[in-house]
């Protein structure tokens, strides 16, 4: 037992110091556990193969697939839009717009995705962001209290009342809690975020960021004023013919910029769209739908001439929805002094050839290049702006010595929305939760999250099976697998009995509710130090042990549990989130004490009173 709890207290205190990876201070601690023959390796690697730590992997993949596809954003902005120019509201919307998500993907990408959305509806409606970002944060974490699935604590204390033999919790028995947590949050953080967050600072809101992002690539070229689009009807001469065949540029000075083909599925509900640059080889096939820069006249001469529909395009839209980025992207190459192909005209360089890249636009000393391309001759420090498919985007930052690729393509790559496929995200998400709401297919939770997260991927919700895999936090996932044999070792050595009937003697001789508030605030202050996951996988069993002995009800205290572990909001560094927003909203530590502690603090006594309410001890 002395053993354990020391293993125990040092792995808390280099968690608290934070020197070191969470998730290797877990596997030094599950490693020691097993060379004290204090855990079997059987126990010990019981941790990952646990259903919650499955059920994680496959949640985190369901919310990279509703991330990754743009639904949640769409959905978002739409509603956050309702909120006008009304600072009240545009607060009001942001802390019940961000829970919502917050129930269904997890804290940190529901604030990766509303952290943006926020700042520019702030910057709209002349509002300060700082007191808007931290609530965001607060609201993730609130949010999670909503569902099942909001947060991993919540999956924790339901593990642990089905081995302990309880009824199991349902999809939204967490709700009435959940409900009351935004309450809580939206009357303490309005005046606090006021008074406390309302100071302006002088840095620039947009200092440090390094590259361009895709539509400002778009801007900065023009790459619109002179974009047409051509659709291949049944009938038209170009059906058959190879790119090679038309001499596009010589004979209409047209540049092909694209080609793209849409399917339609059930009316405009379900769409399957394909992106292709235009090589020599390539054919052009009914349907296909063909982007070409240059004049409009050249452009309606070459559809009159083969038959195709000219259709017009918004130049006031937002351009990144005009040139679309799903399967293949845009750099910026930055000619060194002594490369090779210095003083060649593109058409002599090979780069489409040897690349399968497209020069699509030259910026030389502050000048644009956009026609003529084929034949200008190459200066050294011209920046190309080159297109094609995001694979050999990739190969040009490990093969030459010839260029620098500017910014970070793939890190844009991978923020490009798959906005056609948001329907059947939204499908498969539905689906999920409505067969964990009311059980109508006979497989456990597990199951149906697996499916769901198969499917994100079959379906195309992600660009590729790596995309979906880099949605998993492996730090967090082998972090819990390797924290939870430590609440084995603590049963198996007594030291849960111990802490638990040392909590009793101390704090249930003055009733239930006293000890309830002791395992709530006990919790609440190890999440400032420790993950809230790792926390709730430590306490859970400590609150049902001291519950069985005090012979009440248990799942009051497992809900004082999860509740302490995920309402932590006094450090930057107890969640994600909190510290996702610190930077955006130029927020000092002190900040979060000003504004979070309090909260923290009020929702325990909150909660200490709710809870025996809606679950009788």
């Amino acid at each position: 037992m002395i053993i354990t709890i020391i293993i125990l207290a040092i792995s808390a205190i280099f968690f608290a110091i934070g020197k070191t990876r969470s998730d290797v201070v877990a596997l030094c601690a599950l490693i020691s556990l097993l060379l004290f023959n204090i855990l079997t390796p059987a126990e010990a690697l019981a941790g990952f193969s646990n259903p919650v730590l499955i059920m994680m992997v496959g949640l985190f993949v369901v919310g990279g697939g509703i991330l990754q596809t743009g639904l949640a954003k769409m959905i978002s902005s739409k509603i956050m839009k309702l909120a006008g120019n009304n600072k009240l509201t545009l607060f009001l919307m942001v802390m019940l717009v961000t829970a919502v998500i917050g129930a269904f993907v997890s804290n940190t990408g529901t604030v990766a995705l509303m952290l943006p959305i926020v700042v520019s509806l702030a910057a709209a409606t002349q509002s300060n962001s700082r007191e808007l970002l931290m609530p965001l944060a607060f609201a993730s974490s609130l949010g999670g209290m909503l569902t099942l699935i909001g947060t991993p604590p919540n999956l924790v204390i339901q593990e642990t009342l089905i081995e302990a033999g309880y009824p199991a919790l349902s999809f939204f028995s967490f709700l009435p809690v959940g409900v009351i947590c935004i309450l809580v949050g939206i009357a303490i953080l309005l005046p606090l975020s006021k008074y406390f967050l309302s100071k302006e600072t002088a840095e620039d809101k947009t200092g440090g960021k390094s590259g361009k992002t895709l539509p400002e690539l778009v801007n900065e070229y023009r790459l619109t004023d002179k974009l047409h689009r051509l659709i291949i009807p049944s009938g038209s001469r170009l059906i058959g013919h190879k790119m090679a065949d038309l001499d596009l540029y010589n004979r209409y000075k047209l540049s092909v910029m694209e080609k793209r083909t849409e399917e339609t599925v059930h009316g405009k509900l379900l769409r399957n769209i394909s992106q292709t640059t235009v090589g020599a080889e390539t054919i052009f096939k009914e349907n296909d739908i063909i982007y070409v820069s240059g004049e409009k006249a050249d452009a309606e001469r070459f559809a009159n001439e083969y038959t195709l529909s000219l259709t017009p395009i918004n130049k006031d839209d937002d351009n990144a929805d005009i040139l679309e980025f799903y399967d293949i992207g845009m750099a910026e190459l930055l000619l060194l002094p002594n490369s090779r192909l210095t003083g060649r005209p593109i058409r002599n360089t090979a780069l489409r050839a040897k690349y399968h890249i497209n020069v699509i636009a030259i910026r030389r000393k502050g000048d644009y290049i956009r026609d003529g391309l084929a034949d200008v001759k190459l200066a050294p420090g011209d920046i190309l702006l080159v297109q094609s498919s995001w694979d050999n985007i990739a190969r040009l930052n490990n093969e030459e010595d010839d260029w620098v690729v500017l910014g970070q393509p793939l890190d844009e790559a991978a923020k490009v929305t798959l906005t056609y496929k948001a329907p059947v995200a939204a499908i498969i998400m539905t689906a999920m939760v409505a067969a964990m709401v009311f059980d109508f297919i006979p497989i456990a939770p597990v199951t149906v999250i697996m499916l769901a997260a198969v499917l994100m991927v079959i379906c195309g919700c992600f660009r590729n099976v790596d995309a979906a895999y880099k949605t998993i936090n492996w730090e967090s996932i082998v972090l819990i697998g390797a924290m939870m044999p430590m609440s084995i070792a603590l049963e198996k050595t007594g030291a849960s009995s111990l802490l638990s009937h040392t909590l009793v003697n101390t704090l249930g001789a003055y009733g239930p509710v006293i000890l309830l508030g002791g395992i709530y605030f006990t919790t609440s202050l190890l999440t400032m130090f420790i993950s809230n996951t790792a926390t709730a996988v430590l306490m859970a069993p400590i609150a049902l042990s001291s519950a069985t002995e005090l012979g009440v009800s248990p799942y009051a205290y497992l809900f004082a549990v999860t509740l302490g572990a995920s309402m932590c909001f006094a450090s930057p560094f107890s969640t994600p989130p909190n510290a996702l927003v610190m930077q955006a909203g130029r927020y000092s530590f002190m900040d979060y004490i000003k504004v979070g502690l309090p909260l923290q603090i009020i929702m325990g006594f909150v909660m200490i009173i709710v809870l025996p309410l809606l679950f009788p001890l």
